[in-house]
């Protein structure tokens, strides 16, 4: 893009700023959503809910067929 495309798209730069910076969040929040470490630590967490009588198995069953989809999406692997 010319000289003038970059001065007629002037008035759009903060808007374009913005939408830059809102992928970036995007991006890092799923990294996070998704890491497996992090997925792990949250089955361990569920697991020590479970024992101590805080859930049920029925809302362990689910919570764990959720963190299991989260971390079959971060790597592709069926369980």
């Amino acid at each position: 893009m010319g000289l003038l495309g970059e001065l007629l798209l002037l008035p759009l730069a903060p808007a374009r700023g913005s939408l830059w910076v809102l992928r970036q969040v995007v991006t890092e929040a799923e990294r996070q959503y998704y890491d497996p470490s992090a997925i792990r630590r949250e089955l361990s967490l569920l697991e020590e809910r479970l024992e101590a009588g805080e859930i049920d198995e029925a809302e362990f069953d689910r919570c764990e067929d959720e963190l299991l989809a989260r971390l079959q999406h971060r790597t592709g692997q069926d369980f």
